[in-house]
């Protein structure tokens, strides 16, 4: 099946699979484990299920990274159950950030609705392409690979965010590194980062261990 897949159907292999049906509200609550969730029976859906406001309002920037986001994933949609699609609000405040991370399930664009922000990733090649984007332009991060953003603006910037996966994951790195549960060993970091296992200690600390 494997070789049909990389030369026939890649796409379709390599991403959420297609709907066989119009449409599958999804069950949030079901105790039944699938790859995505259950569909909600077709007699009780309403046109209410593809309708969503829950990214009309400003998200807090109010914290470290002066960053607010509000998801239309699935788990606050139901209706985009097994559609390949999800979209998020990003407010950042200026100098805010979204910290270096990664989405292993998706490909995602990137709307500037107001704002002057820096989008960046970089390549399996170790190469950077990054580019300061202003209201009504729009970039794509390539799925999988490290990117950040950052409002490089005078005033608040808001961008949209969509993915073509309903749950495409999110992996911060510094989290990932300096905030495992458990934690990474301080000697293993140390050697990664070429760096003193006081200084991985202390940049440990800042993020609860």
């Amino acid at each position: 099946m494997l070789p049909l897949c990389l030369t026939v159907f890649t796409l379709s292999c390599f991403a959420d699979p297609d709907a066989l049906q119009d449409f599958c509200v999804a069950v949030l609550n079901s105790t039944i484990i699938v790859n995505g969730f259950p569909c909600k029976p077709v007699s009780e859906v309403t046109a209410n299920d593809f309708y969503y406001s829950g990214l009309m309002n400003e998200a807090s920037t109010n914290n470290r990274l002066e960053l607010g986001a509000r998801s239309g994933d699935v788990n606050n949609f139901p209706g985009i159950n097994t559609l390949g699609l999800m979209i998020s609000r990003v407010d950042l405040a200026p100098g805010g950030i979204i910290p270096i991370h990664t989405h292993p399930r998706a490909t995602e664009a990137n709307y500037v609705i107001k704002g002057e922000v820096y989008f960046g990733f970089i390549s399996t090649s170790n190469v950077l392409y990054s580019k300061v984007l202003k209201a009504g332009e729009m970039s794509i991060i390539p799925k999988g690979l490290v990117h950040f953003v950052q409002n490089v603006g005078r005033k608040k910037a808001v961008v949209l965010a969509i993915f073509n996966s309903q749950l495409p994951g999110t992996a911060f790195l510094p989290i990932n590194l300096f905030g495992s549960d458990p934690a990474l060993p301080n000697d293993l970091l140390a050697k990664n980062f070429q760096a003193d296992e006081k200084v991985i200690a202390s940049i440990k600390s800042k993020f609860g261990n």
